[in-house]
């Protein structure tokens, strides 16, 4: 069962956060420590090409996939050949398999990779190693892995760490610090970050800095901004808007920002599938305020052609604010690694 994700995982100053995450704290001790054996059991292997880990340190909603798909473009643009390898999350074939997305659908392969296969090879693999050693036969020279950070089956040349750098009120990126289900941590900051070799600040379009409180986290490790830009404007007139994200509430505040007549927003569990319900019921919402029905890409690519008859995608793509600088700096680790 897909769930929503809690809004009280971000909030600082609330009562009620404080004492759920303190009855939660246990469970969070014990994923954390089941996370930290795991890791440090591996015996990573190398699949004899270069490794660019793109993950996070907490459950979802940093930007990650849109990071990789940038990552996958640049270095496909400096004649390397990189091809993009995810477990699939959502889809029902196990792999290794090359995403097609002329006949593949999100149930098959995942959302995110049949969206990251729509400008680069991706491969999906339940076993990350077999999904390397397939995309190698295919002729891949660099491996983009989308969340991978708490995966040690591959060596890694670099590990990248995306980081959702928007704060809002009393919200925080890392909530309390606490590892999931007390948080939205996969494992505590100080582990993740040890791993890391950089970090990706994702903030939106509207923010002009990154919070300094934020910064100092990282210590010494090199910080590059990137920013979810829109392709193009939302549509006109009015809309209901509807997410399936880890943090729909950040699409609704997307919209707003870009000038969207947001008439409604109605927010989903992330990795939804939409059934012929949830579809008419977002269609009567729009017949109410006259209005269309616009999701994002990610969501778009989860509907069926009929439904995606009915929907306008709303792309957005993640954007390095110096790309000269991250650029030269991922093509000097690949060089190291050779």
């Amino acid at each position: 069962m897909k769930l929503n994700t809690p809004r009280w995982w971000y909030v600082r100053d609330s009562n009620h956060a404080r004492m759920t995450r303190t009855m939660l704290k246990p469970l969070g001790w014990l994923w954390a420590g089941v996370t930290a054996r795991r890791i440090a059991k591996a015996a990573p292997v190398d699949p004899g090409c270069a490794v660019v880990s793109v993950g996070n340190l907490t459950v979802g909603g940093s930007g990650k996939t849109p990071v990789a798909r940038e990552i996958l473009r640049l270095l496909r643009a400096t004649g390397v050949e990189a091809q993009g390898l995810s477990r699939g999350y959502g889809g029902r074939l196990e792999g290794p398999i090359r995403v097609d997305p002329a006949a593949h659908t999100a149930a098959d392969v995942g959302d995110e990779p049949l969206m990251l296969a729509q400008g680069s090879p991706v491969w999906i693999a339940r076993d990350r190693v077999a999904g390397a050693s397939a995309a190698v036969a295919g002729g891949a020279q660099a491996l983009v892995l989308d969340d991978g950070h708490q995966n040690p089956a591959l060596k890694k040349t670099i590990s990248l760490i995306v980081v959702d750098g928007e704060t809002r009120g009393d919200e925080w990126p890392f909530g309390d610090g606490s590892v999931f289900p007390s948080g939205p941590m996969r494992e505590p900051l100080k582990a993740g970050l040890a791993r890391a070799d950089a970090v990706v600040v994702m903030l939106p379009t509207d923010v002009e800095a990154a919070d300094p409180e934020l910064l100092a986290v990282f210590g010494a490790l090199p910080v590059f901004i990137a920013r979810l830009t829109p392709e193009g404007p939302p549509p006109s007139g009015p809309q209901v808007g509807f997410a399936g994200i880890a943090k729909p509430w950040k699409v609704e505040r997307s919209l707003k920002a870009a000038g969207c007549d947001l008439a409604d927003f109605v927010p989903f569990p992330d990795h939804a599938a939409y059934s012929a319900e949830n579809m008419s019921f977002l269609a009567d919402r729009a017949a109410v305020y006259d209005a269309g029905l616009v999701t994002t890409e990610k969501d778009w690519v989860r509907l069926t052609p009929d439904q995606r008859a009915q929907v306008v995608a709303w792309p957005v793509v993640a954007r390095f604010q110096d790309q000269a600088a991250f650029t030269a700096f991922l093509n000097d680790w690949l060089q190291s690694a050779r």
